[in-house]
């Protein structure tokens, strides 16, 4: 076997490949061979066809199964020898393809880079830390009785927190647009799940009562053809529930785990569930900054395919989100690739240096931090011990979790030389989403005016 390789840009390659003409045929010969054997053709008994008939019927689709194994175990072999670690599937181009004359093939693809550990004393990471107050258990209780809440009927105007049954019907431009209708449809007044205006123009309104509210759809809204316009629904109440929360009681607290104890017991629970949380959410702050800092910090350039698979996989996961009506969509057009691009090559090139730094720092899934971690996820459960063996018995999950320790091992190699600053904080800002922080008390007061 010949092997050359061109090198075509920085990171791709493109690899011409010979193969001797008797290790295909040779091949091909023992292909047929094995299917002479059980060969039935009118005249001839089973496995007594002639090889020359044999190699007449069933020669070119024998030739070209050999050729398709040949090719990938050449390409191995040739990437092995070459000490090559393609990114990504190669492009396959025959250069020459006659049978009984040596074969030919030329394999592009690119390259993993080779990536060089910069000084991570240029991340900056701050990591908040807060205790759980009582007033914010206060707060978590009532979020819990509102979402046990139930709701009756009433004789009165529908107001906020209220829960109307309606009508409507949208038009645009006199016309009915899709998905501008219903019929016996519930909605919470003050949930913000309908386009700004449509639950404020209901309140007030009473069961039996209708009337035409104009609106406008946000200039971001999803649908291309409703984006900015002016629209107007035809609201119809039929009915007005207020909202009752529940007592809290023994059987309030039995929905939680609490059989015993009381509000102490419910409480203590509630703060603990509180402080898991609030540690989990401090943890991933810390650990997004590193990987974040760690793309920031380095300049590479990341293979095509690599970028490519992680839009495919970004994609998939929103479609997830949209449900299974997503699923004949053309996401090409919906979901373009430019959607995604920036972010998928800071994943690939974070992704490249953490493996640089598992490599270099010879990091390894310790088995005690696995256990840690495990038993930490198990905590909550009624049976912990249970979720423990179910982790250990199913080794695609006790995989799932190694990862997640190698992950937090390549955090704690980065934070040793980042600038790590703490800050105490409070339960709401550690919680929050990055991008989305908890509105100052006089900001909330001025919203809900």
């Amino acid at each position: 076997m010949q092997v050359s390789v061109e090198t075509t840009s920085t990171l791709e390659r493109k690899v011409t490949i010979g193969i001797p003409a008797e290790r295909i045929d040779s091949a091909v010969d023992a292909r047929l061979k094995e299917v002479a054997k059980d060969v039935r053709l009118d005249g001839f008994r089973k496995g007594k066809v002639p090889m020359k008939v044999v190699r007449q019927r069933f020669g070119a689709g024998a030739r070209q199964e050999v050729l398709g194994q040949v090719l990938n175990d050449t390409f191995y072999e040739a990437i092995n020898e070459q000490d090559l670690k393609p990114a990504g599937t190669p492009s396959i181009e025959p250069l020459k393809d006659k049978p009984g004359e040596d074969f030919e093939y030329v394999a592009t693809f690119e390259v993993f880079p080779e990536v060089e550990l910069q000084d991570f004393s240029a991340i900056e990471v701050t990591r908040l830390s807060a205790d759980v107050t009582e007033a914010d258990i206060d707060e978590m209780i009532e979020n819990l009785r509102t979402q046990q809440a139930v709701f009756a009927e009433v004789d009165r105007a529908a107001a906020t927190d209220d829960q109307v049954n309606i009508d409507y019907t949208g038009v645009k431009e006199g016309e009915e647009f899709d998905g501008g209708k219903a019929e016996g449809q519930d909605l919470v007044l003050g949930s913000n799940s309908m386009i700004p205006g449509f639950e404020d123009g209901i309140v007030g309104m009473k069961a039996g009562e209708e009337k035409v509210i104009p609106l406008a759809f946000p200039e971001e809204y999803h649908a291309e053809e409703l984006k900015g316009a002016a629209v107007e629904f035809t609201i119809k109440v039929n009915s007005v529930s207020a909202k009752t929360l529940p007592e809290l009681d023994e059987e309030f607290f039995k929905k939680f785990g609490v059989e015993e104890g009381g509000l102490e017991k419910f409480r203590e629970d509630v703060s603990n569930n509180m402080a898991r949380e609030m540690k989990g959410a401090a943890e991933n702050k810390v650990k997004q900054q590193a990987l974040d800092g760690l793309a920031k910090i380095h300049d590479i350039e990341v293979p095509q395919a690599l970028v490519d698979n992680e839009i495919n996989a970004m994609r998939q996961n929103m479609v997830q989100q949209f449900g299974a009506g997503a699923q004949n969509l053309d996401l090409n057009t919906i979901l373009p690739a430019e959607m995604f691009t920036d972010q998928a090559k800071q994943r690939v090139v974070t992704g490249l240096v953490m493996n640089e730094i598992i490599n270099s720092k010879e990091l390894t899934a310790d088995a005690d931090k696995v256990r840690a971690k495990i038993e930490e996820m198990a905590a909550p459960y009624a049976e912990p011990e249970q979720i423990i063996n179910h982790y250990y018995g199913n080794q695609n999950l006790l995989q799932q979790i190694e990862a997640l320790v190698l992950e937090d091992s390549v955090v704690e190699a980065v934070l040793a030389g980042a600038k790590v600053t703490d800050e105490q904080s409070s339960y709401k800002e550690v919680i929050a989403p990055p991008s989305q922080p908890p509105a100052e008390e006089d900001d909330a007061e001025e919203s809900a005016e």
